[in-house]
């Protein structure tokens, strides 16, 4: 919280309490004169004067940020659970997936009922991580990432469509149009990527970390030779959205319970 509604808040919390400023000096050893500088907005306190004024009037500083931050919707928490879930869940079969592509295309694989199972479920499992994703940067706005995630949803349909359709059929062959497909998920991990770089001051410096993860990984995939090692910087960039995931829920669950609120605080 910046100046003036931090010295606005103190002042409410310390008449809330019915204490004169003189008395509230008795308690967090600051002069009356630094007092009343930080209730009129005049000066901004240091780190640990704003922890011993929220100390001494019964308070704690989560709960002050608590309480300004902005209040989200209950029904976020079902969507980020299932993205997670269903993030774990495609994690894990995306690497059959590409073991049976390379197999497939290699003729050393052949059977088509399996490989179909493993691509659908990964169309599911990771159209519902994606939405999960962009649950979170609407919670948490962010439109580079909303767009560049709605365009891998997009891309991610289409291409997995045309996957189950390859299989059923003999029209066309998986590596007829591979490379395409490589180059567009790669196109869409480096977009994603920019997308997290956009956040400031969110999660420490950790979305940063994972943009440059996401622009690795989607240039060596869109460069089609460097696909094998861009798994690497790939694998670690969707533990860091699962990560996201995590920490949305637990940020959002806090927010949105009634016993996390400043007044309850108070009360106490």
């Amino acid at each position: 919280m910046k100046q003036p509604e931090l010295g606005k808040k103190i002042s409410e919390m310390r008449k809330a309490k019915g204490l004169t400023q003189e008395e509230l000096v008795e308690l967090c050893n600051l002069n009356v004169r630094t007092i009343q500088r930080i209730e009129a907005g005049e000066v901004t306190p240091r780190s640990y004067t704003i922890k011993a004024l929220f100390e001494a009037l019964g308070a704690k500083m989560e709960n002050i940020e608590a309480e300004n931050s902005p209040d989200y919707p209950k029904s976020l928490i079902p969507w980020l659970y299932t993205g997670f879930g269903a993030g774990l869940i495609y994690f894990f079969l995306s690497y059959f997936d590409i073991t049976m592509e390379i197999e497939w295309m290699e003729g050393s694989y052949t059977n088509p009922l399996t490989f179909g199972l493993v691509k659908a479920g990964v169309l599911i499992t990771f159209s519902l991580f994606l939405f999960g994703l962009i649950k979170m940067a609407v919670a948490f706005p962010n439109k580079v990432l909303q767009i560049a995630l709605w365009v891998m949803l997009i891309a991610n349909g289409v291409w997995y469509s045309i996957d189950l359709i390859s299989l059923a059929t003999s029209s066309f062959k998986l590596e007829d149009y591979y490379i395409i497909k490589l180059g567009t998920f790669g196109l869409g991990y480096g977009f994603i990527g920019a997308g997290f770089l956009c956040y400031k001051n969110l999660w420490s410096n950790i979305p940063q970390i994972l943009g440059g993860l996401g622009i690795v990984s989607g240039i060596l995939i869109f460069s089609v030779v460097g696909v094998l090692f861009g798994l690497i910087p790939l694998t670690m960039f969707e533990i860091g959205e699962l990560g996201f995931l995590i920490w949305g829920i637990i940020k959002i669950g806090r927010r949105s319970s009634p016993d996390s609120t400043f007044a309850a605080e108070l009360q106490s």
